[in-house]
């Protein structure tokens, strides 16, 4: 059985269970395709990932300039985690969703993203490096490229300002 979304009575995407599921491919900043062209392959969805799996693996799509899928691996961990860590996902999900808004030219949507999610992460209530991430300097980048975003700054590159997730390597 396919688990490819398929069109309803509406000609609308839905997975197996009904749900709404675009299946227009995407580039690699998530931004759909038509019908047909060639994308980059899509994280799956409803990963459970142990938290360092989680952080390797976004590494890797930011690297990569993906941030859009880095933020779908946070969102998974976000939503399949530790209740008394789902703030820490999902403010570092708002990191990657406000370089991919900054990738895109969204830079006002991206910088306000990326200040919410510094502003999440960096409650200190996880301590300063949870699973060994660099909380402390993820706020720093943050901030850093939002400031610089209302500076003026016309275009972001996703993989050059790709941040580090457990700090300098």
């Amino acid at each position: 059985m396919s688990t490819a979304p398929r069109p309803d009575d509406r000609g609308r995407d839905r997975d197996a269970e009904g749900r709404a599921r675009n299946a227009r491919p995407r580039d690699g900043l998530g931004r759909p395709l038509p019908y047909g062209t060639e994308g980059v392959e899509r994280q799956p969805e409803g990963v459970t990932r142990t938290p360092e799996e989680t952080v390797a693996q976004a590494q890797a799509l930011l690297d990569a300039g993906r941030p859009f899928h880095a933020h779908e691996v946070f969102e998974d961990a976000w939503k399949s985690g530790p209740e008394d860590e789902r703030d820490l996902w999902k403010g570092l999900a708002q990191l990657a969703v406000g370089l991919t808004h900054s990738a895109r030219g969204n830079l006002t949507g991206g910088a306000r993203l990326l200040l919410r999610g510094a502003s999440a992460i960096g409650t200190g209530k996880w301590g300063q490096r949870p699973h060994g991430i660099d909380v402390d300097g993820l706020v720093v980048w943050a901030r850093q490229l939002a400031q610089a975003l209302d500076g003026g700054r016309s275009t972001v590159d996703a993989a050059e300002h790709a941040p580090r997730l457990r700090g300098s390597a």
